[in-house]
């Protein structure tokens, strides 16, 4: 049994580009984006893998992401599943911000405590913690079970609802995973043992 997981953060957003708190606001692709979306695609393909299921989130930067993905791969029928479980963590009140602009208001130290801490959130807002807490029982319910039950399953979302995911899979702590960045459009392709935990990880840089 494959046992096949794989996490895709979404393309670069039009609100990446400009250096906007994105959050729940729900701006498109950009045309790197697209590029990166297909890119990812493309490097499945050419890792002979194949999908069953998707799971994605609730916002088009990851629904297209993930169409334009399994579009390149040439399995634009794997059914999906979109939960807004799986969205990026709120920002609350950074919301449309620029982050330049925020860190006048509030102090570059204080955006970076919001941004990087594991447990204190923005004003209105999740920290990554409320977002943990969040994604992981939707993983645990859902995704988890669907993964050892046999289907080859893909997961199109967002920097921080992954950062989740991969705190679990690769056993990182509160103190380590903030500090994770993940690339746009790069899939993280994980097999996991009969017991939920990860045989192999491997990085498909395109």
């Amino acid at each position: 049994m494959d046992r096949l997981l794989v996490l895709v953060r979404h393309g670069q957003s039009e609100w990446n580009l400009k250096n906007l708190f994105t959050g729940w606001k729900n701006p498109d692709l950009t045309e790197q984006g697209v590029l990166e979306a297909k890119r990812a695609g493309w490097a499945l393909k050419s890792a002979g893998l194949s999908f069953d299921r998707g799971f994605t989130s609730r916002l088009l930067r990851a629904q297209r992401t993930m169409a334009l993905a399994l579009g390149a791969l040439g399995a634009a029928d794997v059914p999906i599943i979109s939960d807004e479980a799986l969205n990026e963590r709120d920002y609350g009140d950074l919301s449309g911000l620029n982050k330049a602009e925020a860190g006048k208001k509030w102090g570059d130290e204080q955006i970076r405590v919001w941004r990087r801490s594991y447990d204190v959130p923005p004003p209105g807002g999740e920290s990554l913690k409320d977002t943990v807490a969040r994604v992981l029982p939707y993983y645990c319910q859902e995704i988890l079970p669907t993964v050892l039950g046999g289907e080859r399953v893909i997961v199109t979302a967002h920097g921080n609802s992954l950062r989740a995911l991969i705190m679990v899979l690769d056993r990182m702590t509160p103190k380590t995973i903030p500090a994770m960045e993940l690339n746009t459009g790069v899939p993280l392709v994980y097999r996991l043992k009969a017991d939920s935990t990860v045989e192999s990880k491997q990085v498909l840089e395109s």
